[in-house]
């Protein structure tokens, strides 16, 4: 783990327009940056960077977060990955807490492969590009299939000469670690002499989510005769092919701005829809899928469309690992590619537009796709025909999400009318599967009860309360604007702002558990001497924290710097109103809350029955009531109910 040292040196040199600017054009308007947001199409910026507070906020979606938040949302890097984003671009030394010592061995060796990938992945694009043979049987070979050397050097290919054991020479003579080489599948073992792995063939580098290189694919020239047509990386600490999805790095923020996923089989297939502007595209590598596969997706987008060939082959990859991405909650559809094709060969022989239209047109539903193929496959046959209506069920008990309850639904009235068997019976041996499958994982069930009694809960709230709740809000928002933005200015010569609210606040509670729960902490912070603010709060542990400060301090609007100009002497922009601001927002919300303890002490009245009991209560009424009068004063306005 980064140590909490570390963390603090990343987050007190951050600058957010340098980090948001590397991805996000933005133009400077008043005292913040304006942008077209990077996570949806928008024609009119509503993306908005506060370099102050060092906050993003798009006013269209709604998307918002600190620095380190708009990292692990555009570029989908986990907390740990942006840190270390961070502090390269920092040039911040990263200090690990104390961990175990087969722990070290194993960051030592991941980082010492990468740094091998690296050094083979640039002597192989050299080869292909800078070499007599590279440029002639290889360069020619993938122009030959339509590749550009812009694409070519976008997924950084390369060339392992076929002769000699070029590269594991310069490996040895860079002094790389021979067990870490063999380690790497780059090379083998050959009469106690390290030798080339991949003599002769096409090398496609496979990255990570972050570009790091942690694999390779190595793809003969031509026709394969006794040699396998592709050779993978072995299994290592970076290296795990159910993990991987090759493409991924360079098509992570198409996806997420496209919402949709396509799938295909092979790396040259995604490297052609790059190439014609499908940049959305991944692939399994041929492999069957696998749940991490598909997690690896749904972090980007809960639609996937996958791309096959149209042979019973194609079909039956195709069909693999239907169950787990339902489960998964993803919306799988299928396009078979015809006539013999591949999506390489076919976006080449149509062009992007026309395979673009093809695939809008001819997305099959993934289940009933199956379902079509199996009721095919068993013919006539009764026995057989039984068998696809239980395999069926099966299928559709993975749909176990409360989310889902009407997409499987729908898919059992649709199915039940293909196989021509009564809806019911078939709703019954659904659940029957679903049945069987929460009796095996008592653990699921525990966490889908608890799920159903927190929504339970969460309706059995009064209408009354929520009302109030939304009725109080507003001030306990404004309340905590002014604490983070003043309250550590000074209030008079004894105290802060933040302890004038405090005192001031004494006696109010908030009805917004939420708003309470920042006010405490801030509460917690200043009283231990911390010194909240708001960039402070921005990394804070807690996510519902985080995101109240960007909902509380961030807005659309602000006034423009040109009032100054125009009424001179007046000093709109250049004056300090957070005295008036605080003190008035502490009124406000005081008036507010008296209000509402003067309503629910009228209800009181009106529902007591004992004489003692009502007279108390008119003098607590009265009092509230002066009070509220005093304040109304204060404020210098008129409070119509």
């Amino acid at each position: 783990m980064i140590s909490p040292q570390t963390i603090q040196q990343i987050t007190n040199r951050i600058d957010i327009i340098d980090v948001v600017g590397e991805f996000v054009k933005l133009k400077k308007r008043g005292a913040n940056y304006l942008g077209l947001c990077p996570f949806h199409g928008e024609k009119t910026p509503s993306f908005t960077v506060s370099p102050a507070k060092e906050i993003y906020k798009c006013f269209g979606c709604g998307r918002s977060g600190n620095t380190i938040g708009f990292l692990m949302e555009h570029e989908k890097y986990s907390y740990v990955e942006a840190l270390r984003w961070l502090a390269a671009r920092y040039n911040i030394e990263v200090e690990e807490t104390e961990v175990s010592d087969d722990v070290k061995l194993l960051q030592q060796a991941a980082e010492s492969l990468h740094i091998i990938n690296n050094f083979a992945q640039k002597f192989f694009t050299t080869q292909l590009f800078e070499t007599d043979d590279g440029k002639d049987i290889a360069l020619t070979y993938l122009q030959e299939r339509g590749f550009k050397d812009e694409i070519i050097q976008k997924f950084q290919l390369g060339y392992n000469p076929a002769y000699g054991n070029v590269f594991a020479k310069a490996a040895i003579q860079q002094q790389y670690n021979s067990e870490l080489l063999l380690k790497s599948g780059l090379v083998v073992n050959r009469n106690d002499e390290l030798a080339d792995n991949y003599r002769g063939r096409i090398i496609f580098p496979i990255h990570n989510n972050t570009g790091k290189i942690i694999g390779f694919g190595a793809r003969v020239i031509g026709k394969a005769d006794r040699a396998p047509k592709y050779i993978n990386t072995p299994e290592n600490e970076i290296y795990v092919k159910s993990k991987i999805l090759y493409g991924s790095y360079f098509a992570r923020q198409n996806i997420d701005r496209l919402d949709e996923c396509l799938l295909v089989e092979g790396y040259t297939d995604v490297i052609s829809l790059h190439q014609a502007g499908i940049e959305n595209a991944v692939a399994s590598g041929g492999t069957s899928l696998t749940v991490d596969q598909l997690r690896l997706i749904k972090k980007y987008t809960n639609n996937l469309t996958i791309i096959y060939d149209g042979d019973s082959a194609g079909i039956k990859a195709a069909l693999r690992g239907l169950d787990m991405a339902l489960e998964e909650s993803l919306n799988v559809k299928l396009v078979l590619i015809p006539d013999n094709e591949d999506p390489d060969s076919y976006v080449n022989k149509v062009g992007t537009t026309a395979f673009k239209q093809f695939v809008a047109d001819n997305k099959k539903d993934f289940v009933l796709f199956q379902l079509e193929v199996m009721l095919k496959d068993a013919g006539n046959d009764v026995s057989k025909k039984n068998d696809v209506v239980n395999q069926v069920a099966e299928t559709l008990s993975k749909i176990n999400r409360a989310e889902d309850f009407t997409k499987q639904q729908e898919y059992i009235r649709q199915c039940s009318s293909i196989l021509r068997i009564d809806e019911t019976g078939l709703t019954t041996l659904v659940n029957k599967y679903k049945r069987d499958r929460v009796a095996k994982d008592e653990k699921h069930r525990q966490a889908e009860e608890n799920t159903i009694a927190a929504q339970d809960t969460a309706e059995g709230a009064s209408e009354e309360n929520v009302f109030l709740v939304n009725q109080d809000e507003p001030q306990e928002r404004n309340i905590l604007r002014v604490l983070l933005e003043y309250g550590l200015n000074k209030w008079d010569d004894d105290a802060t702002m933040a302890q004038y609210i405090f005192n001031e606040l004494e006696q109010f509670d908030f009805n917004n558990t939420d708003l309470e729960h920042l006010y405490n902490e801030y509460r917690k912070q200043y009283e231990a001497g911390l010194e909240p603010t708001v960039k402070k709060l921005l990394y804070h542990d807690e996510k519902i924290i985080r995101d109240l400060v960007v909902l509380i301090t961030m807005f659309p609007y602000e006034l423009s710097q040109r009032w100054d100009e125009k009424l001179e002497n007046m000093n709109i922009l250049n004056r300090d109103t957070s005295r008036q601001d605080v003190g008035r927002s502490v009124m406000f919300f005081k008036l507010k809350k008296l209000k509402r303890m003067c309503e629910e002490n009228q209800q009181n009245m009106e529902r007591s029955k004992n004489l003692h009991e009502q007279m108390q209560l008119m003098e607590i009424h009265r009092h509230l009531k002066n009070m509220e009068i005093e304040l109304t004063k204060q404020i210098g306005t008129v409070i119509i109910k």
